[in-house]
């Protein structure tokens, strides 16, 4: 996670050093493994300052409210994907774009089965249901991942416009993120594993590239 990315973060200028961008984030990782752990119940700001080793009024001095731990958290992931996706650009430069779009696609099919992932996502879709906050982290959520999906496969068919291909990205993001509810397990099932992949690749194909 970036400094610039973390909302609560930039309003403190007092952490702009290593040292408490470094504390930030061991706040951030700690909350993380306890909400994949225990759920938003179990989610407290004290056991989240034991998890990282520090004071609680430490904790409090970097995230205010466990709304804004959790914000930080999803910013995160969302920063770990982004990340990744980077990576795949970088490593498949000059390779043909539909390549890189299912590489990105591989990568989000193993991301979204990693157990803390997907029991995060879990705990977050569930609190959307219920409370304003979780839901707008939902929506800057799937923001996030539609524009990434568009900017993959605009262009992939000349004949397909943008505003189709938004749509289209909206489509993709609701498939990938429904795969979670199946709770694929790619090490425990890996033949079940093998063969979703090879249908999600083939139906994001065909969305990406057929008119």
């Amino acid at each position: 996670m970036t400094l610039d990315s973390d909302p609560a973060l930039r309003r403190k200028s007092s952490i702009t050093t290593e040292k408490g961008r470094g504390r930030a984030h061991e706040i951030v990782l700690a909350a993380r493994s306890l909400l994949a752990r225990e759920g938003y119940a179990g989610l407290s700001m004290r056991r989240v300052a034991a998890d990282a080793g520090m004071s609680l009024s430490n904790v409090q001095h970097y995230y205010a409210s466990k709304e804004r731990l959790l914000e930080a958290l999803l910013l995160y992931t969302m920063d770990e994907f982004q990340a990744k996706m980077d990576r795949i650009a970088v490593a498949m430069a000059g390779r043909p774009q539909v390549e890189r779009f299912l590489s990105t696609i591989d990568m989000f099919l193993d991301e979204i089965t990693d157990p803390v992932t997907h029991a995060i996502f879990f705990e977050i879709w569930a609190l959307a249901s219920r409370h304003p906050f979780a839901s707008d982290l939902m929506g800057k959520m799937m923001g996030r991942e539609r524009k990434a999906i568009y900017g993959l496969i605009r262009g992939l068919n000349p004949a397909i416009d943008d505003d189709d291909y938004m749509a289209r990205a909206v489509l993709m993001v609701a498939q990938v993120e429904g795969l979670m509810l199946f709770r694929l397990d790619r090490h425990a099932r890996p033949e079940q594993f093998a063969s979703v992949r090879a249908s999600v690749r083939k139906v994001l194909l065909t969305l990406a590239t057929v008119q």
